[in-house]
């Protein structure tokens, strides 16, 4: 097993940045979800850790050794891609060895190695089939045993569900969370799917145009996250934004939408009238009487829950989230609770808490 250490990591295409000095300490035998929407540069520091791609600035070090400039078969990594990248013309057993016997292992301990990952995967009955009778999830097992074998430091993962129908992501994720924790190997999975970085991480990158926004574990980064991308990115439906300024000396905001809102965990810094943004997850809004007037526009019934979607007076959109059954058109009264208010500051999106006691 392995530490993995990225520090000031840079990536440029000619005149265009991709990377823009990402610094990251991952533990031995953590799984570290890389996030974010295309483009964000997730990939591309997945594939400089690899060794696919090289580094403008900055170095990786995999257990303490700096392998910057080192080939990828020099760096003890296992990559498992999204298209499975299986050979053909080659048995599951074979595909699995391969990379083994390329190394020059003998053949029992390639047999062993191959007959112990297929048993951790249950995919003995398959070991003598080619690829093309395999369904897309056994295949997706064979690329992994095919990592597993080769006993690395360092698993990569690089988006390998994202060719599953929706019901076999799920069984998958769960295999590999669970094969992860058992076999104990550090891990970094690059994902756009939100619900696979929360389910699967122990701590998420949330990435945004080549910057490391946010990286902390799964619930810090949906219940403190640092800036309005990353509120907005995380959590479904996504977080509601209303525009406000700060007001009664720190101890409130007063949005446009009507409202002055005290703060339940404490005054803010800053002068009165500093533009805020508030967000607040659609599940925290209530519907009492006496709250804002929220014109539905669209109600989704998914029947445990149904999400509402409407405007209030000024013409802020907001989504609602509740258990069960609700209206579906009309007008409904929207209670926006002091204490889950997440408050931004309007100018670049930075977090803003409480000024310390």
């Amino acid at each position: 097993m392995a530490t993995l250490d990225l520090s000031g990591v840079q990536k440029a295409f000619g005149a265009t940045r991709v990377l823009h000095g990402v610094d990251l300490a991952v533990a031995d035998g953590e799984m570290i979800v890389i996030v974010g929407a295309s483009g964000c540069g997730k990939s591309t520091l997945l594939r400089i850790v690899a060794g696919l791609e090289t580094p403008t600035a900055g170095s990786v070090r995999i257990g303490g050794r700096d392998v910057t400039a080192l080939e990828p078969a020099d760096r003890d990594i296992a990559m498992v891609f999204q298209n499975y990248a299986l050979y053909p013309h080659m048995s599951v057993a074979q595909n699995m060895g391969y990379g083994l016997k390329i190394r020059g292992l003998p053949r029992p301990e390639i047999d062993r190695r191959v007959r112990d990952a297929a048993a951790l995967l249950g995919i003995e009955a398959l070991l003598d089939r080619r690829p093309r009778q395999l369904s897309g999830g056994q295949r997706q097992r064979v690329a992994m045993g095919r990592a597993i074998v080769r006993e690395p430091k360092l698993f990569l993962f690089d988006e390998p569900l994202s060719n599953l129908d929706a019901k076999l992501r799920v069984q998958m994720r769960a295999e590999i969370r669970r094969l992860q924790k058992r076999l104990g190997v550090t891990s970094l999975f690059v994902t756009h799917d939100q619900i696979e970085a929360m389910t699967l991480g122990d701590r998420l990158v949330v990435m945004h145009q080549g910057h490391a926004a946010q990286v902390a574990t799964p619930m810090e980064i949906f219940e403190r996250p640092a800036d309005t991308y990353v509120a907005g990115f995380i959590g479904s439906p996504a977080m509601n934004f209303l525009e406000g300024v700060l007001a009664g000396g720190g101890r409130a905001v007063a949005l446009r939408a009507g409202p002055t809102i005290p703060f339940a965990d404490g005054p803010r810094p800053g002068p009165d009238g500093l533009p805020l943004t508030i967000g607040l997850r659609p599940e925290h809004l209530r519907l009492e009487a006496g709250g804002l007037p929220l014109a539905i526009d669209l109600a989704e019934p998914l029947g445990s829950e149904t999400v509402l979607h409407g405007r209030l007076p000024d013409g802020e959109a907001l989504v609602i989230r509740l258990a069960g059954p609700a209206p579906r058109d009309g007008t409904l009264p929207v209670t926006l609770p002091a204490e889950h208010l997440h408050v931004f500051v309007a100018e670049g999106g930075r977090r803003l808490d409480p000024a310390p006691a």
